[in-house]
């Protein structure tokens, strides 16, 4: 009876040892009409691609980040975020995220504004996901849907 008894407890330890010890389990055969289920993989999603403009002077540029980010980027709150940047009179950089008041940045660590993206002519309006932006010679002004933005313009730096 003892030697029973060990036998099974020897059993059941190599059984936990192999699951738990990275062998993975056998596969059992999917019920009729179900697909077999790998649950090693996680899905891949498609990374967003951040979009850029700046304004016809080169004061003034943004990039929009799409919800969820990007392969390098992920906004605080998970997306999407409009961040746009004045380079003088000095350099500011105001963000508007999901929700919530636009942030107005005054200590920028990494100031790379306004030599790539798509030029905004002046009277034509951007718009991605929530937020769009009127490019104007006298500055550009962003709204997200819920009304919230900011205005930057040499005259002007605000947020609301």
């Amino acid at each position: 009876m003892k030697l029973l008894v060990a036998g099974v407890s020897f059993f059941l330890s190599l059984s936990t040892f192999a699951v738990a010890g990275g062998a993975p389990a056998p596969r059992m055969p999917a019920p009729e009409g179900q697909q077999q289920q790998n649950l090693f993989e996680t899905p891949v999603r498609p990374a967003g691609e951040q979009e850029s403009f700046i304004m016809p002077s080169g004061n003034i540029g943004c990039v929009y980040t799409p919800a969820g980010g990007t392969a390098v980027y992920q906004p605080q709150d998970g997306g999407p975020e409009l961040a746009c940047d004045i380079v003088s009179p000095r350099y500011v950089r105001a963000t508007l995220g999901r929700a919530g008041a636009a942030m107005l940045n005054h200590a920028i660590g990494d100031p790379s504004c306004c030599s790539a993206g798509q030029v905004l002519d002046y009277g034509q309006t951007w718009s991605q996901g929530p937020f769009s932006c009127r490019s104007e010679r006298t500055g550009l002004s962003c709204r997200r849907d819920d009304g919230h933005g900011f205005v930057l313009s040499r005259a002007q730096v605000s947020a609301d």
